[in-house]
């Protein structure tokens, strides 16, 4: 645990950018969840051919990012969170988890989750290596597509890891969380 800087604890020295340092690079992986009414994702088309679109209807928007550090349990974990996580919600106005209303899943990555802002520019020395990063992405889609497949008549679309990707989106909010692991 992360206590004040002080002599007793061996961290006499340490300045507040290098404990916020220490305190974000606890983070492996980044979520913002947005519910939805509908959302269309446009990828671009592969080889010159037209760009494709993506849909889903009632359900949530998951942006995610993996960072240094970021590994399997890191997936895992955001998996369970993703799944479980109660936001939508019902008929009745109650809060439940997706897979109580049946409703689908857009998982978009979005490596910017992960910037850092010094003076007036982003920077992102603390995301994952983009190698690892689409691995893990991969992961996560299957994973969450799994899932939801065993409990759920819910679809799972995810974006291009790494690509430029246009969104539309109809909320019924705004009704958005961040989650870090």
């Amino acid at each position: 645990m992360l206590t004040a800087c002080n002599k007793e604890e061996g961290t006499s020295g340490t300045t507040g950018r290098e404990l916020q340092h220490i305190i974000m690079s606890e983070v492996m992986g980044r979520l913002v969840i947005q519910q939805c009414l509908s959302a269309s994702l446009k990828l671009p088309g592969a080889d010159g051919k037209d760009p494709e679109h993506v849909d889903i209807g009632r359900g949530m928007v998951v942006f995610v990012c993996f960072l240094d550090k970021a590994s399997e349990e890191t997936v895992e974990k955001l998996t369970k969170h993703i799944i479980n996580i109660r936001l939508c919600e019902d008929d009745s106005g109650r809060r439940v988890s997706i897979c109580d209303i049946q409703g689908d899943i857009l998982i978009i990555p979005q490596a910017t989750l992960g910037g850092k802002l010094k003076g007036k520019a982003m920077q992102y020395h603390m995301n994952v290596d983009k190698t690892l990063g689409e691995a893990l992405y991969h992961r996560l889609c299957q994973g969450v597509r799994t899932a939801i497949e065993a409990v759920s008549s819910g679809n799972v679309k995810c974006g291009v890891y790494g690509a430029r990707q246009i969104l539309s989106t109809d909320t019924n909010g705004p009704y958005t969380h961040i989650v870090e692991v």
